[in-house]
């Protein structure tokens, strides 16, 4: 199984996936993909465009069931290669496909990953925080009591342990979850917010909670990683 990175907007492919993956593509008839819809566009895109209907697509999703991720196996009857491709990004990291990789590895499928954009790693780097020890949290709890609860643990791991934390929240939900951390964390500690990477409307800045109150931000519906590191007994 072939593990294909996408872009993480509407980039042209040929601007941030390698070209060997994209000559991969022409050579992978079945796909498992997280929306069909997104896949199809992609991959017309990536030089396949004319040649999409003679492709097979099976959605793999939060919706899937684990007897459905199972079934999958037959996919592999032939000895025929599949192809893993998320929304954004790299699959099976954050990203359901990783049951199907799973899956793979029982099976003794031969897994083969391959380079793409990463919008956790390209955070991290162009944070300027700890890129020694870091953990990635995912997505933190919707309710606003559980979230501002899980803000305060996650600064008190990072200033324990100073280790960069990543995590990620629903687009709707970004600016709710920048006014939690702005109301919960320490004036000293920093922040990185980091949306539409890799696009021309990219913003990437890092501030203290501080300097982020008096700058202000308004983040919006857009895809968004934050990250951030704590001083060991940094209360405002």
């Amino acid at each position: 199984m072939y593990l294909i990175p996408s872009p993480l907007g509407d980039n042209d492919p040929q601007e941030v996936i390698p070209a060997p993956v994209l000559e991969l593509l022409t050579h992978i008839g079945t796909y498992v993909v997280e929306e069909v819809k997104t896949a199809r566009r992609y991959l017309s895109r990536a030089g396949l465009k004319g040649h999409i209907a003679e492709l097979e697509f099976h959605e793999l999703n939060e919706h899937t069931t684990r007897q459905e991720v199972e079934a999958m196996a037959s996919l592999f009857d032939n000895g025929q290669n599949i192809g893993l491709i998320t929304e954004a990004g790299l699959p099976a990291v954050a990203d359901p496909g990783s049951a199907l990789v799973a899956l793979c590895h029982r099976k003794g499928i031969e897994v083969v990953p391959f380079v793409g954009p990463s919008s956790l790693m390209m955070a991290l780097m162009s944070s300027g925080l700890n890129g020694q020890s870091f953990a990635f949290c995912g997505y933190l709890p919707a309710k606003t009591d559980e979230r501002r609860n899980a803000i305060r643990n996650i600064e008190k791991r990072s200033a324990a342990e100073r280790q960069t934390q990543i995590f990620i929240e629903t687009p709707y939900r970004n600016d709710a979850m920048m006014a939690d951390l702005l109301q919960n964390c320490s004036g000293s500690t920093r922040i990185c917010i980091a949306a539409d990477i890799t696009l021309e409307t990219a913003y990437i800045k890092t501030r203290t909670v501080a300097e982020w109150k008096k700058a202000g931000i308004t983040i919006g519906k857009r895809p968004c990683v934050f990250v951030m590191l704590a001083e060991r007994g940094g209360r405002s």
